[in-house]
């Protein structure tokens, strides 16, 4: 068994004791948020609807702690109730939480699958880190999700990594929403938004990625324990705001991962392509501003529910 393949088992083995609970415990639907920065969020949260301001009811969030390649794994993170503060910024020491001033796609998303299923319980798990590859040669100073990451001076640790010391830690805790009862975890679904920086290096590089995604998120379901979970990928797009090359494009090869990420959804059943990403605007030249990050919530959440057939004509 391969050192990836044991840290696999290690995650399925404490994800057990929370997923597999006795009746009569409170079930939440289960989803993964991972990515890079317009999966952290840069909304402003002082410019949100006074009625997005408050927490959401029957929505639990675990927001793990990043951390750089070659550190110690983090994914330190506290269930709360969600609330606006999960963007870029936010930050845990597994005992407290720091908010940000900022906010991304969960508020909505957490909102809008609750929307159409009032009685639901929703439970996020959220791990991304801004700058993030895939690639290990597109990592720069942000890190990489490679699987198979060779490591430096500390043990081999990446983004991958940090995302299973996450899944550990939220699915260590038995009682989630602390009120005495132990809680079950489901896995509903798993959303990804990221590319870009894998867009910005190599026309090889961005030629990998379609290869790279499939992988990772197939390693991303066997970390949830389902491999059928329905996946949304966030289509990446470009603000045209590059001051540097005078070309137009902010991601070089943005195209290319653009069409990994057709392909991709093409050759995976359980996977959609949200594309309303193209309608958004910046706040700066990588960042949607708020309002893309608020549509860009309930497109990933309506997205899921169609794949799972399960579609919402609610504010639709």
């Amino acid at each position: 068994m391969t050192k990836r393949a044991v840290r696999w088992v290690l995650v399925l083995g404490v994800a057990a004791a929370t997923w597999s609970g006795s009746s009569g415990a409170a079930e939440y639907e289960l989803y993964f948020l991972g990515g890079q920065s317009n999966m952290d969020g840069y909304g402003k949260v002082e410019e949100l609807p006074p009625e997005l301001r408050e927490p959401v009811t029957n929505a639990m969030i675990f927001h793990g702690n990043t951390a750089p390649d070659d550190a110690p794994a983090d994914g330190r993170g506290v269930w709360a109730q969600l609330r606006p503060g999960h963007g870029g910024g936010y930050a845990s020491d597994g005992r407290t939480a720091t908010y940000s001033d900022r906010f991304g796609v969960e508020l909505t998303f957490a909102r809008r699958l609750l929307e159409c299923h009032p009685a639901a319980k929703i439970a996020i798990i959220k791990y991304s880190r801004g700058g993030s590859s895939i690639d290990r040669e597109a990592a720069g100073r942000f890190g990489c999700w490679d699987p198979d990451y060779p490591g430096g001076a500390e043990r081999g640790i990446n983004q991958y990594d940090h995302f299973l010391a996450a899944v550990r830690n939220a699915t260590a805790v038995g009682d989630i929403d602390g009120d005495g009862e132990r809680d079950v975890l489901i896995p509903r679904g798993i959303v990804w938004m990221q590319g870009e920086s894998d867009a910005a290096f190599t026309r090889d590089i961005a030629l990998r990625y379609e290869g790279n995604l499939a992988r990772l998120m197939d390693l991303i379901r066997a970390a949830l324990r389902d491999a059928d979970l329905p996946v949304a990928i966030g289509r990446i797009s470009d603000s045209g705001r590059d001051d540097e090359e005078q070309d137009g494009k902010v991601w070089n090869w943005g195209d290319v991962v653009r069409a990994a990420e057709a392909s991709y959804v093409a050759h995976d059943s359980r996977a959609v392509l949200v594309t309303t990403t193209d309608a958004y605007g910046y706040s700066d030249p990588w960042h949607y501003d708020g309002a893309g990050y608020l549509d860009l919530g309930r497109a990933f959440a309506d997205a899921l529910m169609d794949l799972d057939g399960h579609s919402c004509a609610v504010g639709r």
